[in-house]
């Protein structure tokens, strides 16, 4: 199940960030705007008549480190607030922002300041750069606030540059760069700085769809690299289901879910979240592990033929699944392989177990890169784990049936309970409805 409003990361993980209760209100009479607002009435209803405006309601999350964190939402939903109390940039009205375990909204300003430049950069959607200084410059110039010798930060500045692929453009003008190129520039600023936390705002919005996407491909390659603890925030769908490890919904200044990006796709919170992912490319964000069933039956190798003869008919099948040591699946056997086995005498199946007549898959291979497997295997598909065990199959039906989505039409609007996801056949990864 998906987790809403509280965004655990669990037991035994120190976040990199962690924000409690938070609000942020302008405006006069706060406290009276907070009580009304703490009672669960809808913004608009809650501050009728007074001279304020909501634009976080009581957020609750906690970020990993190492974590792509989004928050998405539409216009006036409240991220863009949001990620300025993360770094200081804004004062909560009320609530606790933690970073590495450092009460953030009690600092002094010097402290404040001090944490930002060891802690937390951000990347800014207008790239912010200056443009009488060179692309080198504008790369280095966190580092030159704190006051790092010209050498040193010249140097890290040039590192940022290569990640980027930008080093050629070092000595050049931001002028001279493209849109993507200068919002590159704004990534190796945030690299070169060496914090361990990236604030994204609203970071490739600018930037035309092909140079956004090989924008959104060489961050998740530098991510791969780095590990960075990265809150990303976004009003595009898919590009939130692209890059997030978890994403958080907001509406009306309220975050109203979080979770992976199947969580939201296959378990909505209500009727607004249901609409929001009604157009989404299942096939692309499902992957083989959301959507696999438990085989029936799994036999070792060195079971013996009248064990798998048995297997055969209590599932009615005409073929099993064989495993080895350490459980790593070798592939199947038929009626025809166990009755060989049998009028031979032989002990065990080891001889007959045979890999050309099923498709393996990764537990992480998109649901649309499973159709050929499927439709070329004469059993279900089987899904392996990275040490190459057997943990859930597919059949033709369980993947024509995570396909099943409720239609625009068939949406519940945005003010009711989302649908029954269970009703059109969803399979989870225990096999059971999602």
């Amino acid at each position: 199940m998906a987790r809403y409003a509280t965004g655990s990361i669990g037991e035994g993980i120190v976040p990199a960030l962690a924000v409690k209760s938070l609000y942020k209100i302008f405006g006069n009479r706060a406290d009276e705007a907070m009580r009304r607002l703490a009672n669960g009435a809808p913004r608009a209803e809650a501050l009728a008549g007074l001279p304020a405006t909501a634009a976080v309601i009581d957020a609750n999350f906690e970020v990993r480190p190492g974590e792509i964190f989004v928050v998405m939402g539409l216009s006036g939903s409240g991220k863009s607030t949001l990620i300025r109390m993360l770094n200081g940039l804004l004062q909560p009205t009320r609530g606790s922002v933690q970073v590495d375990g450092v009460e953030l909204t009690t600092l002094k300003p010097a402290a404040l300041r001090k944490l930002r430049r060891e802690k937390i950069s951000m990347v800014f959607q207008h790239f912010a750069l200056m443009p009488h200084r060179t692309v080198l410059e504008n790369a280095g110039y966190a580092l030159e606030v704190a006051g790092l010798p010209k050498a040193e930060r010249r140097e890290r500045a040039l590192d940022a540059l290569r990640m980027v692929g930008l080093e050629e453009w070092a000595d050049k003008l931001p002028h001279d760069l493209s849109g993507g190129m200068r919002q590159r520039v704004g990534l190796a600023r945030a690299l070169a700085a060496g914090t361990d936390i990236l604030l994204m705002d609203e970071a490739f919005s600018a930037l035309d769809p092909l140079i956004r996407r090989e924008i959104q491909d060489q961050l998740l390659e530098l991510q791969a690299e780095l590990g960075k603890t990265i809150i990303f925030i976004t009003h595009d769908l898919n590009e939130a289901m692209r890059l997030g490890d978890r994403i958080a919904v907001m509406r009306d200044g309220r975050i109203v879910q979080i979770g992976t990006a199947e969580e939201i796709l296959t378990d909505p919170a209500n009727g607004y979240v249901a609409q929001f992912v009604a157009d989404v490319d299942r096939t692309r964000i499902l992957t083989a592990a959301s959507v696999m069933e438990k085989p029936h039956h799994v036999l070792d190798v060195n079971a013996g033929p009248r064990v798998a003869a048995k297997a055969l008919r209590e599932s009615q099948t005409s073929a099993v699944y064989v495993t080895g040591p350490m459980k790593k699946f070798l592939g199947t056997v038929t009626e025809d392989d166990v009755l060989r086995a049998l009028r031979e005498g032989r002990p065990s199946l080891d001889g007959y177990v045979s890999t050309e007549r099923v498709r393996t898959v990764t537990e992480d291979t998109a649901v649309a890169d499973l159709f050929a497997d499927c439709a070329e295997s004469q059993h279900p598909v089987a899904v392996l784990d990275d040490r190459g065990r057997l943990t859930g199959v597919i059949p033709r039906i369980t993947l024509l049936s995570a396909l099943a989505s409720a239609t625009p039409d068939e949406v519940a609007p945005v003010d009711e309970p989302a649908p029954d996801l269970a009703e059109v056949e969803l399979v989870g990864t225990k096999g059971e409805p999602a």
